[in-house]
């Protein structure tokens, strides 16, 4: 049974140390080691934007129907102002990126991969099936552990863009960094803590289950980008 929070605090402290394997798995990922010094093949990085941006307009499904479910207006301004930006700040980012010309073409549409379309349905499935202080937990991996890969992401990519400005994609990771992604990843954490306060013991551990299982995804996300899993043949 999960630990409760009244013994070792903070909730969401209990969460970082449930995951610590994950997490070291996470940071020693080929993918991010490349993305962040500049030697990611740019197809890989194609890829890896495309399925980002599929991945972030079901994300901030997901996240609307978080922001429905809000015990208060402060709560919920939160959870549908994070909605809003993963639908249209980050997806025009990725736009930029893809038609910018400064990746490689591609022809068609681009298709989930089955980590992208598993994460996306679960953290939907979950909102929208599970109580409010669940699904807040599954949501939260995408803020904090993005926020802690950022950093050292941006630090990486900057040395990148000092020795050549024009690589195709350093800039980019650099707003891996950025305060305000900080900031939201600091107030997301805030609020589990807060959900998790009011919890019962059942629903911690059903929180501390939709964590792991959505940084499981997290990891998985990351690393099919450089070692797909293709479909089976149609």
């Amino acid at each position: 049974m999960y630990a409760s929070t009244t013994n070792t605090g903070r909730f969401t402290d209990q969460l970082w140390d449930r995951t610590k394997d994950l997490r070291v798995a996470i940071e020693e990922l080929e993918f991010l080691r490349r993305l962040g010094d500049g030697t990611l093949p740019p197809e890989v990085f194609r890829t890896y934007i495309e399925q980002d941006s599929l991945y972030l307009t079901a994300y901030s499904k997901a996240l609307a129907i978080l922001a429905s479910k809000s015990p208060d207006p402060r709560t919920a301004a939160f959870w549908a102002t994070s909605s809003a930006t993963a639908a249209a700040v980050e997806s025009t980012m990725h736009d930029e990126l893809l038609n910018g010309g400064a990746l490689p073409p591609r022809e068609g549409e681009p298709e989930h991969s089955q980590t992208c379309l598993a994460y996306v349905s679960y953290l939907i499935a979950t909102a929208a099936t599970e109580s409010y202080a669940v699904a807040a937990a599954a949501a939260l991996p995408c803020f904090w552990i993005y926020a802690e890969v950022g950093r050292d992401l941006a630090e990486s990519a900057a040395k990148v863009i000092a020795a050549d400005p024009d690589h195709p994609y350093a800039r980019w990771v650099t707003t891996y960094g950025a305060e305000e992604f900080q900031n939201s990843a600091v107030t997301a954490r805030a609020l589990v803590d807060e959900a998790a306060e009011s919890a019962s013991e059942r629903d911690r551990d059903a929180m501390a289950t939709a964590f792991t299982i959505a940084t499981r995804y997290e990891l998985m996300f990351w690393d099919t980008a450089l070692h797909p899993q293709p479909w089976p043949a149609s």
